[in-house]
């Protein structure tokens, strides 16, 4: 048989779509043609290949080889195809005989001596190949990720073990956990945290509910301390969450069980120095930045008025849809970026000598003006974190309450959302929070007044009240009106921050 077709998969983002690869072995002088839009490490795959198949003791037919990636308007990009070409001109020339390859799928980047090297970005290829019916085979090295994925799939780390497979000579191992590797991470414990009684009833709405937060308050307060521990109290990850945020760190090359953890929240911290592409994703290939790689998590950006304020302005998309959208010439690709925001900042360096209205001074007002109001409109908890008492610092000897006890909380609070609407009150919709959150004659006047007060806007109003459900969830009770006003009160810096930005 002279044209042989298999299948492989492409990456685009996190999708994988199905690129088929058709060989065709012709008379005419000895070459090998790629075709169907390759990028360079694609093309050069024609090396990799011909010494791969002749270090395999196989025959490369000394004819004119044809290759073509289907669809051709699809870019290729990388090593992954090396293995799909190998089998395909090896079916082509006959060395393999009568054998189904319509019912596999292989990725793998092939070595010069016939070793199939892991590859980015597989668990999407797996996640797509088990929809389609077949059974993928791919590098030793991607094991583990497709093991997050129900299937066959099976591995190798040679050339020869594929045909051995393929000609039912010998069977494939099938990918499996390493249960060295299903160790939960632990995390930085709240314990640790020494008074700030306010800031750690934030997290926990802020866990519970999946509320952005901003920490306000001069250095060493124990901000980044704060932020560093929620992880700890937000519930764990659904099945869903799981693979998907595994999905994004496999296409960013993080290597899971060395970068990542296939059952942790993903905890990003950029620097102030982030460009605008490294926060939301970019690239001539685009990649994911780090809002797509705290998906599921939290982004915490520490000084945030150092940022630059176009940075800044880049995540309001994010942060409303919960999705990253990069276009570019050659296509569009979509990143998830559904995640927490906790934000960290000092009123002003200079500004602050001990006072409790450091925060009105004209240095404060400068620096504050590094923000724009409608990013903080996005904010749902502005929290102060004013300095501890020496006496606290010193005598303190009770440990605060533990992460796991916090959890049990936010975990009880999240089960309730989700039996009621399906996801977190962040996420909830205007009309499904009007229907959730009714609020009597008394509390919307009470609620209309603040609004006038505080001169919140429609979305502040709006984010108001998904914290009140929050509390009341926490509490396990309707939305009353102590809850309205324990969320008015994380808005109590909405007027300076915001006279402070506009004017």
């Amino acid at each position: 048989m002279s044209l042989a077709t298999i299948y492989g998969r492409a990456r685009v983002g996190v999708a994988s779509p199905l690129v088929t690869v058709e060989t065709h072995i012709s008379n005419g002088l000895p070459s090998l043609n790629i075709v169907g839009l390759p990028e360079a490490a694609v093309r050069e795959s024609k090396d990799r290949v011909r010494s791969a198949i002749i270090n395999s003791c196989f025959e490369f037919p000394t004819r004119r080889v044809t290759i073509n990636l289907a669809p051709a308007d699809l870019p290729k990009e990388g090593g992954r195809y090396d293995l799909a070409i190998a089998i395909s001109v090896l079916a082509a020339s006959g060395q393999l005989g009568d054998v189904n390859l319509r019912v596999f799928e292989f990725i793998g980047e092939l070595a010069l001596s016939g070793e199939i090297r892991g590859v980015p970005g597989l668990l999407p290829s797996a996640i797509a190949c088990h929809e389609s019916g077949r059974q993928l085979i791919l590098p030793a090295d991607n094991q583990y990720e497709a093991a997050l994925v129900e299937g066959d799939s099976v591995f190798a780390s040679q050339l020869t073990q594929v045909t051995a497979h393929l000609l039912k000579l010998s069977q494939l191992p099938t990918c499996v956990n390493d249960p060295i590797k299903k160790t939960i991470v632990t995390h930085k414990d709240m314990k640790d945290v020494k008074g700030q009684y306010q800031a750690r009833r934030a997290l926990e709405v802020a866990a519970a509910g999946g509320h952005n937060l901003l920490f306000i308050g001069p250095a060493g307060t124990g901000k980044t301390m704060l932020a560093s521990r929620l992880p700890s109290i937000m519930p764990a990850m659904t099945e869903s969450e799981a693979l998907e945020v595994a999905s994004v760190q496999s296409v960013a090359g993080r290597k899971m069980g060395v970068d990542w953890h296939w059952s942790e929240r993903p905890f990003r911290s950029p620097h102030h120095s982030s460009s605008a592409a490294a926060l939301v994703g970019g690239g001539s290939i685009p990649k994911p930045g780090e809002a797509s790689l705290a998906h599921c998590g939290v982004l915490f950006l520490d000084e945030l008025p150092e940022f630059d304020r176009k940075v800044l302005e880049v995540l309001r998309e994010p942060l409303e849809s919960g999705e990253v959208h990069i276009s570019r010439a050659r296509g569009q690709v979509t990143f998830p970026a559904r995640f927490q925001l906790v934000a960290a900042m000092n009123a002003s360096n200079e500004a602050y000598t001990g006072g409790q209205d450091y925060y009105q001074s004209s240095a404060s007002q400068k620096y504050l003006k590094k923000l724009s109001a409608p990013f903080l409109d996005r904010i749902d908890l502005h929290v102060e974190v004013p300095p501890l008492p020496s006496s606290v610092l010193v005598n303190a000897q009770e440990e605060g309450e533990s992460s796991v006890a916090i959890r049990q909380r936010v975990e009880q609070a999240v089960a309730r959302q989700r039996a009621r609407q399906g996801v977190q009150n962040a996420q909830l919709s205007g009309r499904q929070l009007e229907s959730i959150c009714a609020l009597n004659e008394e509390d919307k006047a009470f609620m209309q007044q603040a609004l006038e007060t505080l001169k919140l806007s429609a979305r502040a109003y709006h984010r108001v009240l998904k914290v009140a459900l929050t509390l009341a969830d926490l509490n396990g009770t309707e939305v009353m009106r102590a809850h309205l006003m324990e969320s008015l009160s994380y808005r109590k810096m909405e007027k300076t921050l915001v006279g402070a930005v506009t004017n």
